[in-house]
């Protein structure tokens, strides 16, 4: 079956439908990563978008249940080059090919991502439409006129947990409260790794609530970035910097940053990735990020902050990618604190933690 997927500007790519037929409309968003397509397609911060994966080839690994990063996949859609037709891997549980069908992605392949990859570096980051059904191109685009005009995203409602969930640790370890905008399986791993008492909460769990419940520390977590209930969660963590140590990962660095009086920028194109370089503003020592966000913390907007420090920036760019205030207690990464590998924990967590044990 045939499918296209056109974007805003006007331009279309053809290929074909390997997944469920359809019609979805979303953000088209680049990851240029060579591995782990099974967790960026179960990455709540993709919810909505139509991702072009621009490694060639994918599938060529299988699935496995223990790299989902949430529950199912929330994405629109996805392109890619091509479909490897055989996986190998010790730890595979399937094919890619039925991981696409049971998560009713729809997938467009044999399309030239490279073409789609230069169009998107080139206009920037941009609605799109992803369909199986034969129409006019007019039709199409009249389709994602309307959309960009009524259509507000309103994702975190239906991914974030809705009722308080407890995940025991050590009888000692800190006890820990998640802010649910998608927490990533894997942060949650580094946690229990660490012995935290986890408490997952809703995102519009109200601030007294938390501050009575005598957590050692809170994480406001990733996930869809510009979501309607935003100003909800940022007028939460603005009653709560300060009372209570936190930690913000990626979106959740997004809305301390505005609850300090900080605004946040649209990118041209943004860091959707595994090979992202930051280093500190004191040292000439870097270190490779993963990274998935479309907008940034306008640094203007927040140099009044003297109780604030930027402690890592993007190399590429200079934009802002850790912060950290002693007098708030509180970190924030704009990219990904994953493991380094091993079951090892990342060292924003333990930093964090010693917030939370002062």
């Amino acid at each position: 079956m045939k499918a296209t997927i056109v974007l805003e500007n006007g331009i279309s790519f053809e290929g074909i439908s390997i997944a469920v037929p359809g019609e979805r409309i979303g953000e088209v968003v680049l990851n240029t990563a060579v591995v782990g397509y099974q967790e960026i397609m179960t990455d709540t911060t993709n919810a909505g978008k139509i991702l072009v994966l621009t490694y060639p080839l994918i599938g060529n690994y299988g699935v496995a249940n223990k790299f989902y990063e949430s529950k199912r996949c929330w994405m629109a859609g996805l392109v890619i080059k091509e479909e490897s037709r055989i996986y190998s891997n010790w730890q595979a549980e399937g094919s890619f090919s039925d991981f696409i069908k049971k998560e009713g992605v729809i997938t467009v392949s044999d399309v030239d991502t490279r073409t789609f990859a230069v169009n998107i570096r080139d206009s920037g980051e941009m609605l799109g439409i992803i369909s199986t059904k034969p129409q006019r191109k007019e039709i199409i685009l009249k389709k994602l006129r309307d959309y960009k005009k009524d259509k507000k995203p309103n994702l975190i409602k239906e991914i974030s947990i809705n009722k308080i969930k407890e995940i025991k640790g050590s009888h000692s370890g800190p006890k820990i409260a998640i802010l649910d905008l998608g927490i990533s399986n894997s942060f949650i791993a580094q946690l229990k790794a660490l012995r935290c008492n986890i408490t997952l909460l809703p995102y519009n769990t109200k601030t007294d609530k938390i501050l009575g419940m005598k957590y050692d520390g809170l994480i406001i977590s990733n996930g869809p970035e510009e979501d309607v209930v935003m100003p909800e969660v940022v007028k939460t963590v603005e009653a709560l910097l300060g009372k209570i140590p936190i930690l913000g990962i990626s979106t959740g660095h997004e809305t301390i940053g505005i609850a300090l009086g900080g605004k946040l920028k649209r990118m041209k194109v943004g860091h959707h990735g595994v090979n992202y370089p930051v280093k500190s503003p004191n040292s000439y020592k870097g270190e490779i990020t993963v990274q998935n966000h479309s907008f940034i913390i306008d640094e203007n907007s927040i140099k009044s902050r003297r109780d604030v420090n930027i402690t890592l920036r993007n190399i590429n760019d200079n934009s802002i990618e850790e912060m950290e205030s002693r007098d708030l207690k509180f970190i924030s990464t704009q990219y990904y604190p994953v493991s380094p590998g091993f079951d090892e924990v990342n060292g924003v967590f333990r930093r964090f933690l010693k917030y939370a044990k002062a």
